[in-house]
Protein backbone atom coordinates (compact mmCIF):
# COMPACT_ATOMS: atom_id res chain seq x y z
CA UNK A 1 0.00 0.00 0.00
CA UNK A 2 1.04 3.42 -0.90
CA UNK A 3 2.08 5.72 1.77
CA UNK A 4 -0.20 9.08 1.63
CA UNK A 5 0.89 11.71 -1.19
CA UNK A 6 2.07 14.75 1.92
CA UNK A 7 3.60 11.92 4.04
CA UNK A 8 7.29 12.45 5.10
CA UNK A 9 9.58 10.76 2.29
CA UNK A 10 13.38 9.29 3.20
CA UNK A 11 14.16 10.29 -0.31
CA UNK A 12 15.84 13.98 -0.54
CA UNK A 13 13.52 16.70 -1.51
CA UNK A 14 13.55 17.34 -5.79
CA UNK A 15 15.17 13.78 -6.62
CA UNK A 16 13.28 11.45 -9.04
CA UNK A 17 12.89 8.92 -6.16
CA UNK A 18 10.76 11.54 -4.61
CA UNK A 19 8.84 12.01 -7.43
CA UNK A 20 8.13 8.75 -8.16
CA UNK A 21 6.48 8.11 -4.75
CA UNK A 22 4.35 10.87 -5.33
CA UNK A 23 2.66 9.93 -8.02
CA UNK A 24 2.89 6.72 -7.06
CA UNK A 25 1.08 7.49 -3.90
CA UNK A 26 -1.38 9.95 -6.00
CA UNK A 27 -1.90 7.00 -8.31
CA UNK A 28 -3.16 4.99 -5.06
CA UNK A 29 -5.08 7.46 -3.85
CA UNK A 30 -6.95 8.44 -6.89
CA UNK A 31 -7.55 4.24 -7.40
CA UNK A 32 -9.10 4.21 -3.45
CA UNK A 33 -11.04 7.18 -4.01
CA UNK A 34 -12.52 5.40 -7.14
CA UNK A 35 -13.08 1.82 -5.63
CA UNK A 36 -14.59 3.29 -2.39
CA UNK A 37 -17.08 5.37 -4.75
CA UNK A 38 -18.33 1.83 -6.42
CA UNK A 39 -19.73 1.07 -3.03
CA UNK A 40 -22.58 3.50 -3.81
CA UNK A 41 -23.44 1.71 -7.67
CA UNK A 42 -25.47 -1.49 -8.24
CA UNK A 43 -24.11 -4.56 -8.10
CA UNK A 44 -24.18 -4.95 -11.90
CA UNK A 45 -22.73 -1.53 -12.52
CA UNK A 46 -19.82 -2.42 -10.19
CA UNK A 47 -18.59 -5.34 -12.16
CA UNK A 48 -19.08 -3.77 -15.63
CA UNK A 49 -16.60 -0.52 -14.48
CA UNK A 50 -13.11 -0.84 -16.39
CA UNK A 51 -10.91 -0.20 -13.73
CA UNK A 52 -12.53 -2.51 -10.85
CA UNK A 53 -11.45 -5.86 -13.16
CA UNK A 54 -8.86 -8.68 -12.37
CA UNK A 55 -7.49 -7.86 -15.46
CA UNK A 56 -3.56 -7.41 -15.51
CA UNK A 57 -3.35 -2.85 -14.96
CA UNK A 58 -0.62 -1.09 -15.42
CA UNK A 59 -0.23 3.00 -15.01
CA UNK A 60 2.45 4.55 -17.54
CA UNK A 61 3.07 8.12 -16.27
CA UNK A 62 4.83 9.89 -19.48
CA UNK A 63 7.32 12.97 -18.60
CA UNK A 64 6.16 15.12 -21.62
CA UNK A 65 5.56 18.95 -21.80
CA UNK A 66 3.05 17.47 -18.79
CA UNK A 67 2.78 14.57 -16.77
CA UNK A 68 0.12 12.04 -18.51
CA UNK A 69 -0.92 9.18 -16.53
CA UNK A 70 -2.00 6.82 -18.63
CA UNK A 71 -3.69 3.66 -17.58
CA UNK A 72 -3.76 0.36 -19.49
CA UNK A 73 -4.83 -3.09 -19.97
CA UNK A 74 -2.10 -3.85 -22.70
CA UNK A 75 0.49 -5.83 -21.41
CA UNK A 76 4.22 -3.81 -21.58
CA UNK A 77 7.55 -5.31 -21.79
CA UNK A 78 9.49 -6.12 -18.42
CA UNK A 79 11.40 -3.21 -17.19
CA UNK A 80 15.35 -2.95 -18.33
CA UNK A 81 18.06 -0.82 -17.78
CA UNK A 82 17.04 2.18 -15.70
CA UNK A 83 13.28 1.55 -16.23
CA UNK A 84 11.46 1.47 -12.74
CA UNK A 85 7.87 -0.12 -12.22
CA UNK A 86 6.03 0.28 -8.56
CA UNK A 87 3.50 -2.37 -8.00
CA UNK A 88 0.43 -1.37 -5.63
CA UNK A 89 -2.97 -2.79 -4.56
CA UNK A 90 -6.18 -1.32 -2.66
CA UNK A 91 -9.47 -3.48 -2.29
CA UNK A 92 -8.46 -6.82 -4.48
CA UNK A 93 -7.73 -4.57 -7.47
CA UNK A 94 -3.51 -4.52 -8.18
CA UNK A 95 -1.51 -2.65 -10.61
CA UNK A 96 1.77 -1.65 -11.45
CA UNK A 97 2.92 1.96 -12.11
CA UNK A 98 5.55 2.36 -14.92
CA UNK A 99 7.70 5.72 -15.21
CA UNK A 100 9.07 7.17 -18.81
CA UNK A 101 11.05 9.97 -19.75
CA UNK A 102 12.81 11.45 -22.33
CA UNK A 103 15.76 9.21 -20.80
CA UNK A 104 13.84 6.08 -21.30
CA UNK A 105 11.70 7.47 -24.18
CA UNK A 106 13.47 10.32 -26.32
CA UNK A 107 10.34 10.55 -28.08
CA UNK A 108 8.28 12.05 -25.20
CA UNK A 109 10.84 15.14 -25.41
CA UNK A 110 9.66 16.44 -28.91
CA UNK A 111 5.94 16.08 -27.91
CA UNK A 112 4.26 19.69 -27.12
CA UNK A 113 0.94 21.29 -27.19
CA UNK A 114 -2.14 19.96 -25.13
CA UNK A 115 -5.50 18.26 -25.21
CA UNK A 116 -6.60 15.44 -27.87
CA UNK A 117 -3.38 15.71 -30.12
CA UNK A 118 -0.88 15.32 -27.45
CA UNK A 119 -2.95 12.58 -25.81
CA UNK A 120 -3.12 10.60 -28.77
CA UNK A 121 0.67 11.73 -29.67
CA UNK A 122 1.14 10.21 -25.89
CA UNK A 123 -0.10 7.15 -26.56
CA UNK A 124 1.59 6.66 -29.87
CA UNK A 125 4.65 6.76 -27.68
CA UNK A 126 3.55 4.40 -25.54
CA UNK A 127 2.28 1.73 -27.35
CA UNK A 128 -1.00 1.37 -26.22
CA UNK A 129 -4.27 1.47 -27.22
CA UNK A 130 -6.74 -0.35 -24.30
CA UNK A 131 -6.55 2.92 -22.00
CA UNK A 132 -9.03 2.77 -18.96
CA UNK A 133 -7.97 6.34 -18.32
CA UNK A 134 -5.28 8.92 -19.28
CA UNK A 135 -4.97 11.98 -16.85
CA UNK A 136 -2.47 15.18 -17.30
CA UNK A 137 -1.28 16.36 -13.91
CA UNK A 138 0.69 19.21 -13.04
CA UNK A 139 3.73 19.24 -10.67
CA UNK A 140 3.10 20.62 -7.26
CA UNK A 141 -0.27 21.84 -6.23
CA UNK A 142 -1.77 19.31 -9.00
CA UNK A 143 -0.14 15.94 -6.76
CA UNK A 144 -2.23 16.04 -3.78
CA UNK A 145 -4.44 13.77 -2.06
CA UNK A 146 -7.36 16.24 -2.19
CA UNK A 147 -7.12 16.22 -6.37
CA UNK A 148 -6.27 12.71 -6.48
CA UNK A 149 -9.28 12.12 -4.47
CA UNK A 150 -11.48 14.63 -6.66
CA UNK A 151 -10.37 12.84 -10.25
CA UNK A 152 -11.04 9.28 -9.00
CA UNK A 153 -14.29 10.16 -8.03
CA UNK A 154 -14.93 11.85 -11.49
CA UNK A 155 -13.14 9.06 -13.23
CA UNK A 156 -15.50 6.65 -11.30
CA UNK A 157 -18.88 9.01 -12.39
CA UNK A 158 -17.41 9.35 -15.73
CA UNK A 159 -17.13 5.44 -16.12
CA UNK A 160 -20.55 4.76 -14.28
CA UNK A 161 -22.34 7.31 -16.91
CA UNK A 162 -20.93 5.81 -20.23
CA UNK A 163 -21.26 2.22 -18.38
CA UNK A 164 -25.48 3.18 -18.00
CA UNK A 165 -25.57 4.67 -21.63
CA UNK A 166 -23.64 1.81 -23.34
CA UNK A 167 -26.76 -0.48 -21.83
CA UNK A 168 -29.26 1.94 -22.91
CA UNK A 169 -28.19 2.50 -26.46
CA UNK A 170 -27.25 -1.89 -27.03
CA UNK A 171 -31.34 -1.96 -26.16
CA UNK A 172 -32.45 1.25 -28.17
CA UNK A 173 -30.77 0.00 -31.22
CA UNK A 174 -31.86 -3.95 -31.98
CA UNK A 175 -29.77 -5.28 -35.32
CA UNK A 176 -26.93 -2.35 -34.37
CA UNK A 177 -25.46 -4.12 -31.45
CA UNK A 178 -22.16 -4.51 -32.90
CA UNK A 179 -21.45 -0.68 -34.12
CA UNK A 180 -23.08 0.07 -30.72
CA UNK A 181 -20.65 -2.04 -29.29
CA UNK A 182 -17.56 -0.74 -31.29
CA UNK A 183 -19.26 2.98 -29.89
CA UNK A 184 -18.92 2.05 -26.83
CA UNK A 185 -15.15 0.74 -26.66
CA UNK A 186 -14.48 3.69 -28.74
CA UNK A 187 -15.78 5.87 -26.36
CA UNK A 188 -14.22 4.00 -23.45
CA UNK A 189 -10.96 4.79 -24.86
CA UNK A 190 -11.40 7.75 -25.77
CA UNK A 191 -11.00 8.07 -29.64
CA UNK A 192 -13.46 10.46 -30.33
CA UNK A 193 -12.80 10.49 -33.88
CA UNK A 194 -13.61 7.18 -33.89
CA UNK A 195 -16.95 7.74 -31.96
CA UNK A 196 -18.28 10.48 -34.64
CA UNK A 197 -17.78 7.98 -37.36
CA UNK A 198 -19.66 4.92 -35.68
CA UNK A 199 -21.84 7.26 -34.14
CA UNK A 200 -23.19 8.12 -37.83
CA UNK A 201 -23.55 4.97 -38.82
CA UNK A 202 -25.62 4.39 -35.59
CA UNK A 203 -27.96 7.52 -35.46
CA UNK A 204 -27.69 8.13 -39.27
CA UNK A 205 -29.00 11.44 -40.39
CA UNK A 206 -31.07 12.76 -37.47
CA UNK A 207 -27.77 13.32 -35.97
CA UNK A 208 -26.99 16.97 -36.69
CA UNK A 209 -23.32 18.02 -37.09
CA UNK A 210 -23.13 19.93 -33.73
CA UNK A 211 -23.96 16.27 -32.21
CA UNK A 212 -21.23 15.00 -33.81
CA UNK A 213 -18.99 18.05 -32.66
CA UNK A 214 -19.65 17.43 -29.44
CA UNK A 215 -17.89 15.71 -26.82
CA UNK A 216 -18.29 12.04 -25.80
CA UNK A 217 -20.98 12.38 -23.24
CA UNK A 218 -23.08 14.66 -25.76
CA UNK A 219 -22.58 12.67 -28.10
CA UNK A 220 -24.13 9.41 -25.45
CA UNK A 221 -26.82 11.78 -25.21
CA UNK A 222 -27.50 13.01 -28.75
CA UNK A 223 -27.64 8.76 -29.93
CA UNK A 224 -29.89 8.21 -26.77
CA UNK A 225 -32.34 11.00 -28.12
CA UNK A 226 -32.07 9.34 -31.73
CA UNK A 227 -33.61 6.35 -30.08
CA UNK A 228 -36.53 8.13 -28.36
CA UNK A 229 -37.67 9.58 -31.92
CA UNK A 230 -35.65 13.04 -31.24
CA UNK A 231 -33.85 15.13 -33.87
CA UNK A 232 -30.55 17.23 -33.61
Amino acid sequence: MSPPIDAPSDAAPGRPEEMRERLAAYVYALHHAYLGHLELLAPAERAAMPLAGDRPLTVAVAAARELHLVATHDRLPAPRGPEVEVADECAGVAWSVRFFDPSILPELGLLGGSGEDATLAVRRVLGVADVVYHLSVSVGGGLTVHHAQHAGVALANQHAAAVRDGQSLRRAFPGREAWVDEFVRADRLDLPLSARLLAREIGGTALSDADLSGDLPALRAALLRVSRGGRG
